[in-house]
């Protein structure tokens, strides 16, 4: 099993036993931080998070008990580390005392380091399943705030008020939006209102699979299907009988298989490959895309009749560009979850680096913002978010650290500017070839053809 490993503050005011156990620590891969002082402990308790708190009972400035006793008055439950107190026999009383406030253990001195190293594995352990605990708790709160779909403006709310009316159907859903805009969570919100909740909701991502497999994926096959069909599988669309299916990346769906999709959605009847049966299947179909269908249809790539099929209720993610007053509400709430995840200590954002933020057209929209604040969380040394702990990276691009006033977004402006002129290059100048080599939607494109003139 693997041994945790943690940020401890130790805390004892002889100074050979702080010296002994934290190397003893530091020989065990912890991060240690060691003090004979407890209000120096006490300063390091405000600034920083640790994992686990060791102090010893009996110190002149202040006893342990009452440096735990303040502590666990002044802190929030869900940001304290794990207490263990160091006492000699004469005080056992208040180490049992210390528990009661909240300690997780207490060590009677003397005793052998292996004594030491087993609480304080068992501690890590215990904080780890808290922090875990807590962000499961976030996540479900999310859920009960439109499933963690976040954003107060007309754009997004038209998104929800749309995905619970479909929800209450078994009606055909298209969900359309450029790359990040979180089309899987809307897909998950409507799966999640329906009366077919408590069935499964199955995702395949249609261009992760190769074409030649994606047809077994789908429907399944029986034994001698082909070569390495040694026995019988079921398909996505079994496996989703009573439930939802999400086809994301639709648009990447070869003509043979869009001809079997037809059929399913038309028949709600399907064969698994190399079967002479058909089966029956009861499943909504939730299908997404970051590709102009309309367009590939238009040019004989994508069917017409399944587009209809498909299209019954169609629902469009605006990119995160439009929407740009919903990106405060998305920083507070990633900061939040990455945070609680990290069990990183984060106060705030400087109000200059959230108006750049805010600025930026986010390419990669959502799940690019999300990328950003995480590591923001990670890599920032204090509670502050501030520029230098920035970085914005595209998907072809250099890193751009820091945000110092009009630095960043002159950067970026450079890189997609280059980006886009190599891609049309590339490509030709057919600007659907380019639009691909960019993983980005046409009408993306066009956007970034207007915004920089370029002809």
């Amino acid at each position: 099993m693997t041994t945790p490993r943690g940020a401890i503050l130790l805390v004892d005011d002889e100074e050979k036993i702080l010296k002994a156990l934290g190397r003893a620590l530091r020989e065990a891969g912890h991060e240690v931080i060691d003090t004979a002082s407890a209000r120096q402990a006490q300063r390091l308790l405000s600034e920083r998070n640790f994992d686990v708190f060791v102090v010893d009972n009996v110190m002149p400035e202040k006893s342990g008990l009452e440096l735990i006793r303040e502590y666990v008055s002044a802190a929030a439950d869900g940001d304290r580390p794990q207490i263990v107190m160091m006492t000699a026999h004469a005080t056992v009383e208040s180490a049992i005392e210390a528990m009661k406030l909240g300690a997780f253990d207490y060590l009677q001195k003397p005793f052998e380091i292996d004594e030491l190293l087993v609480v304080i594995r068992r501690a890590l352990e215990h904080q780890r399943l808290r922090t875990e605990y807590r962000y499961l708790l976030s996540e479900r709160d999310e859920q009960f705030d439109h499933y963690g779909i976040i954003g107060r403006s007309r754009a997004i709310q038209e998104v929800i008020r749309r995905a619970e009316l479909v929800a209450e159907t078994k009606s055909t859903v298209l969900i359309m939006g450029e790359t990040g805009t979180g089309k899987e969570l809307v897909a998950r919100a409507i799966h999640a209102r329906s009366a077919q909740r408590d069935m499964p909701l199955i995702k395949v991502n249609c261009a992760a699979i190769p074409e030649t497999l994606l047809e077994s994926e789908l429907f399944g096959h029986v034994r001698g299907a082909f070569t390495g069909a040694t026995g019988m599988k079921k398909g996505k669309f079994a496996l989703a009988d009573g439930g939802s299916i999400l086809l994301d990346e639709i648009g990447t769906m070869s003509p043979t298989l869009q001809s079997k999709l037809l059929r399913v959605l038309q028949e709600r009847e399907f064969e698994p490959l190399g079967a002479e049966r058909t089966e029956k299947v009861d499943v909504r179909v939730i299908a997404a895309t970051n590709r102009d269908l309309r367009q590939m249809v238009a040019e004989g790539k994508f069917q017409e009749d399944l587009f209809y099929r498909l299209n019954v209720i169609p629902i469009e993610i605006p990119p995160l560009r439009e929407r740009r007053d919903d990106i405060p509400a998305l920083i507070d709430h990633f900061v939040r979850k990455h945070a609680q995840r990290t069990g990183r200590r984060v106060e705030r954002i400087d109000d200059g680096v959230l108006t750049e933020l805010q600025q930026y057209d986010w390419p990669g929209n959502v799940r690019e913002l999300e990328n950003t604040i995480e590591r923001a969380v990670v890599l920032s040394p204090g509670a502050n978010i501030s520029a230098h702990s920035i970085s914005v990276l595209g998907a072809s691009t250099p890193q751009t650290t820091g945000l110092p006033t009009l630095k960043l977004r002159q950067n970026i402006e450079w890189v997609e500017r280059e980006t886009i002129r190599r891609a049309l290059e590339n490509a030709g100048g057919v600007k659907k070839d380019a639009a691909e080599l960019m993983g980005i939607s046409q009408r993306a494109l066009s956007y970034y053809l207007a915004k920089y003139r370029i002809d």
